[in-house]
Parts: structure tokens; C-alpha cells; sequence
């Protein structure tokens, strides 16, 4: 995490556009079959390890990572850091008022924050009034939260209008952030088994997850 933020941080300071993934086994295996999402991600400025499974394949294959760097585990750091920095943060998606609710919780716990909050969507009837917002409120970092890979494809599609140093796709960050979607417990987190606590309370998610024993089977017959 405090890598993450570093090269975040870096980021803002040479100013816009970047984009900032954060990439979870789904992600890899999508990528595999989906040329337009692989391609944002391969162009993305920045790809932070969602999950122990990344961590544990780019260790695998030599690259040196230490932990996963989740999305929902970045908002509150980040948003300390732009009020630290006077930079200006915008939370767009989740369901009408989860934002707004979140934005408030985070100005609370950080003196300062200048954040702003839309729900919009990633459809492009959105854009005009979510890019208006965006500008009016002079935003420096974007959290996106439409779910993947419709968020970092909407990052991607949009980048060079939204004005912004950095932008962020973090999932289902707001939910859980607002304490909608409860998170597992500190000492599953610890245990690097939230997935499991979030197939038990989604269980929607098998479908999904479906695809991890492949990915692993894949890793362990890559190359090192």
C-alpha cells in the first residue's frame, strides 16, 4: 500500500491523464479472451495486485510483489493523502446516494477533503452531465466505481475529457465503504480469505469465480 500511494501520488505531480487499474485473477482471465479489455489494461499507467491470487502468480513467475493492494482498502489512504496534498477528489457510481454518503464519511474523517460525489453510469448518455460535474468541481483524482471491466473501459473512453491527474476503478469499494455490503472479518482479511466470505454472502459470485481453478491451473504452467 504504501508503494500504491507513492506511485500514485507521483502520478498526480506530473499531472493528467493516468489511469490505475486494480486487477484481480477475474481481471487476468477476462483479458484473456476480451482484446479491448486487455488492451486497457496493458495501457494502463499503473495495475495494482487486487488479491492474493496476482500476488501469489507474480511471485510465481519472478516479479517481486509483497501484498495485494485492494480497491476498497485504497479509498480511505487516498483520500488522506489528497487532503494532505489540498488535491480534490470526485467518487463516481455505485447505486443513487452511496457516493454522496461516502463522500461525506471521508471529508468527516479528513480535515480539509474537498470531495465531490455522482452516481452516473457508465452508459454514454451519462457523460455530458458526469463530465460537468467532474470540471465544476476541478477534480485532481477519480474514483470510478461501475464495476468491471465497465469502469476502466469508461476511464479509457473518456480519459483525455475528464480533466483529471489520475482516475481509479474500484469496484464495489463504495458498497462496503458504507458498510451496505459487509466486509469480511479482520482476521479473514488477514488470512487473505475475504473471497471466501464474499462468496458466502454473494453467492452470485460462483459464476465468476468459476474461472479461478483455471487461472491457477494456467500459472502453474507458465514458464517462470
Amino acid at each position: 500500500m504504501p508503494a500504491a500511494l507513492e506511485r500514485i501520488e507521483r502520478l498526480v505531480e506530473g499531472g493528467g491523464p493516468h489511469q490505475v487499474a486494480t486487477v484481480n485473477p477475474e481481471f487476468v482471465m477476462r483479458a484473456r479472451k476480451d482484446a479491448a479489455f486487455a488492451r486497457v489494461l496493458e495501457g494502463a499507467d499503473l495495475c495494482l495486485p487486487d488479491g492474493v491470487g496476482v500476488v501469489w502468480a507474480a511471485r510465481r513467475l519472478g516479479c517481486d510483489l509483497r501484498d495485494p493492494v485492494a480497491g476498497v482498502d485504497l479509498v480511505q489512504p487516498l483520500a488522506a493523502m489528497c487532503a494532505r496534498r489540498g488535491w480534490r477528489l470526485f467518487l463516481l457510481g455505485a447505486t443513487r446516494g452511496v457516493a454522496a454518503e461516502l463522500a461525506e464519511r471521508l471529508r468527516e474523517a479528513n480535515e480539509g477533503l474537498e470531495v465531490n460525489a455522482h452516481s452516473g453510469g457508465p452508459d454514454p448518455t451519462h457523460d455530458v452531465e458526469t463530465l460537468h460535474r467532474i470540471h465544476d468541481h476541478h477534480a485532481d483524482v477519480l474514483l470510478v466505481a461501475f464495476g468491471a471491466p465497465a469502469q476502466e473501459m469508461w476511464i479509457d473512453r473518456l480519459k483525455n475529457r475528464l480533466g483529471v491527474s489520475v482516475a481509479i476503478g474500484v469496484g464495489g469499494a463504495f458498497d462496503y465503504l458504507t458498510g451496505r455490503v459487509p466486509r469480511a472479518p479482520v482476521w479473514m482479511r488477514r488470512a487473505r480469505m475475504e473471497w471466501l466470505a464474499r462468496l458466502v454472502r454473494q453467492p452470485w459470485r460462483v459464476r465468476r469465480m468459476a474461472v479461478l481453478p483455471v487461472y491457477a491451473i494456467k500459472v502453474l504452467r507458465s514458464p517462470r
